[in-house]
């Protein structure tokens, strides 16, 4: 077991991904006194985008919404890929100096609370050593999102033995995988596939997309051609923020009038597909059986999956797998599939915390039992933070102000002498609803277990809605009676959270 000095922080964070670095940069811009840490598994910065490195992996959002607030997208491409997203991370977190900050390759296992020294110790694998090391700090904030790193979810299919071919999830893609001139078949209908499809399709000799059923499918321009006129004439920063505001708007639009209006929306996410696709396609195979945003749509930038779909070089077959055979796959309906490689692009595994648990004084903390508050800090649970972005818009969106929200509260606890916040929920405020609860996709139905719970009111309930939390987050008092605040003295070692030293 090592621990030395640099093991000590005031602030600690788990994950240097998107939402890690962007935590870590909040806290140097508004408390550049705190010591602040940060612990990523990974050999490297970045998170999902470091994780993923699959044919045309990219962000199924729109860049000005997905980038920082305070660091704007810096391009005119909507969704960028993985490799731009990753350097962009990147570029941020030497901008706001926290690269130098942050511990790599180990694998948090537990974190424990300790009331009478107040304050968490974190116990980290070294992996590459095995070897175990010990992290302290007064406040823990974990961005570790909500799914498995190690593996995706991948189904038991019958006769899976046979097949000759080679077999992957995107989560393992291969290193240098040689696809050209061959028969690809994805298994899957979501983002990762509609992403894989066109990708794929450019080399190799045909691309087949198997799905149980039908997803939306949005396709938007690929580059901003509005912010490239504005360019012309105004300042780059100001025509940047003007298509985050644009874009926000637009998001939220899209997400109310899918919940008040969802037959019209439907029928226009039908219509832009039928639009896109050959006079004789089988509209079937885009027709989903739910109403929009019961899943969050696919998106893709100028209908590139469309466009491969008209040029022959890919299509789309809506069926049941049968079983594996030695050259492919049979379907139910009695079709076979000819494959050379099968891409198993069947969702992920949910997984909160990263794996880790978590107790306080000895007594477990389980995520499945517990509520957040205001989405940001977890019941019963001192001085922890967890950043959830959103669900039904761009992730970046809510981690942003949820990361303001927790600078806010550092700023009371350091004025009012308060060195522990812990929320405490009433009794009965528990829902079985998770945080989640509001989209079907089998991706959240398997992992409900392990997602925090709803509550009956605010701030037990996760909102969804970026006005209200802005609201919630950033205007209404910090100070709450759902917040126990403890304002004693700690032994002259332990110096308080609100008094930072260096």
């Amino acid at each position: 077991m090592n621990q030395d000095a640099s093991s000590a922080s005031d602030v600690l964070i788990i994950g240097a991904g998107l939402s890690g670095i962007g935590m870590a940069c909040h806290l140097a811009m508004e408390h550049p006194r705190l010591r602040v840490a940060l612990i990523e598994r990974r050999t490297a910065m970045g998170g999902t985008w470091d994780l993923f490195r699959y044919p045309g992996v990219r962000s199924d959002s729109d860049m000005f919404t997905f980038g920082y607030a305070f660091r704007p997208w810096h391009a005119l491409d909507v969704m960028a890929d993985g490799a731009s997203i990753r350097n962009y991370v990147m570029e941020t977190a030497q901008q706001y100096g926290v690269d130098g900050n942050i511990h790599y390759g180990l694998k948090v296992v537990s974190s424990s609370w300790s009331s009478r020294e107040r304050r968490w110790t974190v116990h980290a694998l070294d992996e590459s050593r095995n070897e175990t090391r010990d992290f302290i700090c007064r406040f823990l904030i974990v961005c570790t999102g909500y799914y498995n790193y190690d593996r995706g979810h991948l189904p038991s299919f019958p006769g899976e033995e046979q097949f000759r071919g080679l077999r992957m999830h995107p989560q393992q893609w291969p290193e240098n995988l040689d696809y050209r001139g061959k028969r690809v078949v994805i298994i899957g209908s979501g983002a990762t596939a509609v992403t894989l499809v066109p990708a794929m399709a450019v080399d190799a000799a045909h691309v087949t997309m198997l799905q149980r059923s039908p997803s939306y499918i949005l396709s938007l321009p690929r580059f901003d051609k509005i912010s490239e006129v504005l360019g012309r004439f105004l300042p780059k920063s100001l025509v940047f923020r003007m298509a985050r505001r644009r874009n926000i708007f637009l998001t939220r639009l899209i997400y109310k009038a899918a919940r008040r209006w969802p037959d019209k929306v439907r029928a226009f996410l039908i219509g832009g597909a039928r639009k896109h696709l050959p006079a004789d396609a089988d509209m079937r195979h885009f027709t989903p059986d739910y109403q929009p945003w019961d899943q969050r749509l696919c998106v893709v930038p100028d209908a590139d999956l469309f466009e491969a779909i008209k040029s022959g070089k890919a299509s789309v077959v809506t069926d049941r797998i049968a079983s594996f055979t030695e050259q492919g796959i049979r379907l139910q309906s009695g079709e076979d599939l000819r494959a050379d490689i099968v891409v198993t692009a069947t969702g992920l595994e949910m997984q909160t915390l990263g794996g880790m648990s978590l107790q306080v004084d000895g007594e477990p903390r389980v995520m499945g039992e517990l509520v957040t508050y205001k989405g940001v800090l977890l019941q019963d649970t001192p001085n922890f933070g967890c950043i959830f972005g959103y669900t039904n818009a761009p992730w970046t969106l809510k981690a942003d102000i949820a990361a303001r929200y927790l600078c806010r509260l550092f700023d009371y606890m350091a004025s009012h002498g308060v060195e522990v916040v812990t929320p405490r929920a009433p009794m009965g405020e528990r829902q079985d609803e998770t945080i989640m609860g509001s989209l079907t996709s089998g991706y959240v139905q398997r992992g409900a277990p392990v997602l925090p719970r709803q509550g009956r009111e605010v701030p037990w309930r996760v909102l969804n809605n970026y006005e209200r939390d802005c609201d919630l987050l950033l205007r209404q008092p910090v100070a709450d009676v759902a917040l126990e605040l403890d304002r004693l003295a700690v032994a002259p070692e332990a110096p308080p959270f609100a008094v930072p030293s260096r």
